[in-house]
């Protein structure tokens, strides 16, 4: 590792200054994969006395994982993720790490490159706590959480834990429950003709357009009557139309994609389909697939260690989006997600982080972890 930061400000800078975009869609540079931002991490985490591994998990994108022996004693997860999103469009230097006005600028500041900073200073300020506590403290960078949340995926696969906690920008509150993200695809089909003669063809795109306006009414009403006392309603967005090849041809094929953000209890009965049941209705004449779901997080707020969060100063709550913590409440295992940092400026042209945030994420932490040591 270089130069040893001397803040968890200079973490986080270090941290920003290793690209690790995401190679999935368009990244927006060459400098993908998560495998320096990964060794620099196993390299803190030596200094701390951790045992650590990197786990390859595709070329060049592996898992840093990282523990603290302290044997016969359950396991607690600290997992932020390594990756980031594309750098197309930013209006600031995604790899800089600049400070202007009491913020910290590039890819990954807030998601969870801060987060995970203040992870580890906490486990640096608290290291020779950590053989007293109940349980043996474990740290995981995971990569791919952006795209397909692979490095998840294989943590739980290969190791076992009792409680996990991933960091996420969410100021803090402790989000025990979220909701599923499901995408659909609805597909017409239609004849092909030369447009000067519109109907000796079939107009795929204006069979989707009516069949969008349909099933836009079907869904807000059927969402409407479902609540749940956390999250709310669920709720569905059109995010993208494609039809046509030129425009003098008649249509034979336009699609449209469709993120739908369901409850966890929808996701774990039948409901789940019924609400393709509902959108197969409202548009016959169009083909609807399911083409991806994420899990659901669905953590009993009652849990000791849930409160211990609350207690070092969180708030519990829900949210919309979806994170690696869901990865493993699919496998029965409590998790939640927490961090500095707001979940506004994630994805952002300009994403920051505030440097209190970064500070305010250690002592946050670190109380945690002290009210875990044994009496």
């Amino acid at each position: 590792m270089s130069a040893d930061p001397a803040s968890v400000v200079e973490l986080a800078q270090a941290l920003v200054r290793l690209p690790s975009v995401n190679p999935d869609g368009d990244p927006g540079t060459d400098r993908t994969g998560e495998q320096a931002c990964a060794e620099y991490v196993a390299g803190f985490l030596r200094s701390l006395g951790a045992q650590t591994s990197l786990r390859p998990i595709h070329p060049g994108r592996p898992n840093v994982v990282g523990f603290f022996p302290s044997p016969d004693k359950p396991r607690l997860l600290f997992a932020p993720h390594t990756d980031t999103v594309s750098v197309a469009g930013m209006t600031v230097d995604p790899f800089g790490g600049e400070i202007r006005d009491g913020r910290l600028y590039g890819r990954g500041a807030c998601d969870t490159k801060g987060p995970m900073a203040s992870m580890l200073w906490a486990l640096r300020e608290c290291r020779d706590l950590l053989p007293n506590l109940t349980h043996e403290i474990w740290f995981a960078g995971l990569m791919s959480e952006e795209a397909g949340q692979d490095g998840a995926k294989a943590l739980a696969d290969e190791e076992t834990f009792d409680f996990v906690v991933v960091g996420e920008p969410t100021g803090f509150e402790v989000v025990f429950k979220h909701k599923v993200d499901v995408t659909a695809r609805l597909t017409a089909t239609g004849l092909a003709a030369h447009s000067s003669c519109p109907e000796r063809g079939e107009n795929a795109i204006t069979k989707l357009a009516a069949g969008l306006l349909d099933l836009e009414r079907a869904l807000t009403a059927h969402f409407a009557a479902i609540e749940d006392p956390v999250l709310g309603h669920p709720t569905f967005s059109i995010g993208t139309v494609r039809g046509g090849t030129k425009f003098n041809i008649v249509p034979d094929h336009a699609e449209a994609v469709i993120d739908l953000r369901l409850l966890p209890a929808q996701w774990h009965d039948r409901e789940a389909e019924s609400v393709f049941e509902v959108m197969r209705a409202a548009c016959p004449g169009l083909r609807v697939d399911r083409i991806a779901g994420s899990e659901a997080l669905d953590t009993d707020p009652s849990h000791p260690l849930v409160t211990k969060l609350v207690e070092a100063g969180g708030q519990p709550a829900g949210a919309a989006w979806f994170c690696d913590a869901a990865i493993f409440s699919s496998r029965g295992v409590p998790a939640v997600a927490v961090g500095p940092g707001s979940i506004a400026q994630a994805h952002t042209e300009d994403e920051y982080i505030e440097v209190a945030a970064l500070e305010e994420g250690v002592a946050y932490f670190k109380k945690f972890l002290a009210s875990l040591r044994n009496r």
